[in-house]
């Protein structure tokens, strides 16, 4: 849902990025590093400084690409990099919220009878699911296969709200759900479109 906000933003940080002296690849190490200390930070219930290095993250996110589209510097390992690191990363922060959950640092109650720690074990299976799903279909032939209400950049946006709002747990509640729904649009969008070819 927030690709084409995410493309526009790249457009606008193009002038920025022709100045930026690092590469892509460089820039998207800094963004998983930033990553891996906002699960340290969640890990010890930290939830602002998490939020916060989580937008942090965001912006080298933002900035790989428009660096690599502003200086000709688009490769296939750059692509293959940035998809790693961003899967990486999603896993981190969640196993980073689990941690905190399993060790009490991070308090909350059980939602529906579910413990926190399993509600993020949950979001962490439907976000590396809607990866998957479209690395899968691409591989099988459909063509941009970004649809879905739940893609990285709105799962990020709930886990910032959520940790700084302190309903980090309703926020990866909404994450499980919305992920799943995601997995069924784009197997049923999959299916559309394989079963025309």
């Amino acid at each position: 849902m927030l690709n084409q906000l995410k493309s526009t933003i790249r457009t606008a940080a193009t002038p920025i990025a022709k100045v930026i002296p690092l590469s892509p690849n460089a820039l998207t190490l800094i963004g998983l590093a930033i990553s891996i200390i906002s699960a340290a930070a969640f890990s010890r219930g930290e939830l602002i400084t998490g939020g916060a290095l989580i937008l942090v993250s965001g912006v080298f996110d933002i900035l790989d690409g428009a660096v690599a589209r502003a200086n000709g510097y688009i490769t296939a390992f750059g692509g293959v990099l940035d998809s790693v690191c961003d899967r990486y990363a999603d896993a981190v922060v969640l196993i980073g919220i689990m941690y905190g959950a399993l060790d009490g640092s991070i308090s909350t109650h059980a939602l529906f009878g579910i413990p926190l720690w399993l509600w993020c074990a949950m979001a962490l299976v439907g976000s590396l699911l809607v990866s998957y799903i479209r690395a899968r279909a691409e591989g099988a032939g459909v063509e941009k296969m970004d649809i879905g209400i739940a893609e990285r950049p709105e799962r990020m946006i709930l886990l910032v709200f959520g940790a700084f709002s302190g309903l980090i747990a309703w926020a990866i509640v909404a994450i499980v759900i919305l992920t799943h729904i995601t997995i069924i649009q784009r197997i049923l969008y999959a299916k559309n479109v394989l079963d025309d070819m």
